[in-house]
């Protein structure tokens, strides 16, 4: 992870910009062929008509949904900022949301949100944190958000379970794909607070098995960043050695995060004159949506989270009214979600100042 936020700050101006171009354009070119996709499965959708659904919304419920899309890039500056300040690391409310808003941004951009932790971390380390400090926030913050994402459909399962016997098979495949996922990184985060001998031997037997398939040619270089990232990890737990209530609070405000993202889709329902008593449906729903499109190396999920949903809703709702929901609410929960956090990002940088200060 040290060597992933190192990397973020490296390399020319010229080769940065032509890697955040060429991602920009693949995220749009995905982002039209999505909602193309998912316009086309209404064979009288029109923009007319879909604008005459929008306008016919109640406001009251369409401004909550806008509140919880907002809810999802404050949460997690909270959990950083949270974070940050058990290591001595003063951070700004403000500062804390140019972070969340940097790594949504470039997790939506970049296949499997391999992005977003570095440039994350980039702007912790420029912001004053050393690389350490900013290595063991994003470890704590991606660990509770696992177990976040897990604890939701967890609870979504046991209260609307017949909501996900409502999907199709490739959604249902998707779904439990995307819990045994999950259920693997909260172990795995079991395994980093409280092995680092059970850990290393992980990842000696890995480095072995792939010496000899030759997937790695170079085993003492592998050996030494081994070494390396065991000090790494050393010091991360040396950093948050104890702060169980960090740990309690990381994990709630993730919790109020995911949950503030699949609200939207609820909300946009009930905006949408749908009826009350089906909106724990529509949530539980949407959860699973999350989870199932959550382990899908595509960025943003995109094509993959509106064709779950699409069929989640279908379900529900008559196909053109499912239709219109979900551009609505996908609109709303994450198109918006992105361009906001971009101009925070992009408004940053035009200051080059840091956020703290």
């Amino acid at each position: 992870m040290n060597e992933q936020v190192k990397h973020e700050g490296g390399g020319t101006a010229p080769e940065k910009k032509s890697r955040r171009w060429i991602w920009n354009i693949v995220f749009l070119l995905v982002a039209v062929l999505s909602i193309w996709a998912v316009a086309s499965q209404n064979k009288g959708f029109s923009l007319r008509a879909f604008w005459a659904s929008v306008t016919r919304a109640k406001p009251g419920w369409l401004a909550g949904a806008a509140g919880c899309m907002l809810g999802f890039i404050f949460f997690e500056a909270c959990a950083l900022r949270s974070a940050c300040r058990t290591l001595d690391c003063p951070v700004t409310l403000r500062a804390g949301c140019l972070y969340a808003a940097s790594d949504i941004y470039f997790s939506a951009i970049t296949p499997s949100a391999t992005g977003g932790q570095p440039a994350c971390g980039y702007l912790m380390m420029r912001g004053g944190m050393s690389g350490m400090a900013a290595t063991a926030v994003l470890l704590l913050n991606l660990a509770t958000y696992s177990l976040a994402i897990l604890f939701i459909g967890l609870v979504s399962l046991v209260l609307r379970p017949g909501v996900f016997l409502r999907f199709g098979a490739p959604s249902r495949v998707l779904i439990a794909v995307g819990f045994a996922v999950q259920l693997g990184l909260a172990l795995l985060f079991l395994v980093l607070t409280s092995s680092e001998r059970l850990l290393k031997r992980i990842c000696a037997w890995g480095l072995r098995v792939m010496g000899k398939l030759r997937i790695l040619r170079d085993k003492e270089k592998w050996q030494s960043k081994l070494r390396r990232a065991m000090e790494d990890y050393r010091r991360c737990a040396q950093l948050f050695g104890g702060e169980r209530s960090l740990l309690l609070r990381s994990f709630g405000f993730n919790v109020l995060q995911r949950a503030s993202q699949i609200s939207v889709t609820m909300l946009v329902f009930l905006a949408m004159g749908g009826r009350p008593a089906l909106a724990l449906d529509v949530w539980a729903m949407q959860s699973y949506v999350v989870i199932g499109s959550n382990s899908v190396p595509v960025p943003g999920a995109m094509g993959v989270a509106d064709y779950m949903m699409l069929d989640g809703l279908s379900a529900i709702l008559p196909e053109p009214i499912a239709v219109d929901m979900e551009l609505l609410s996908r609109s709303l929960s994450f198109y918006c979600c992105i361009l906001l956090c971009a101009l925070m990002v992009l408004f940053s940088y035009r200051k080059k100042k840091g956020w703290n200060q």
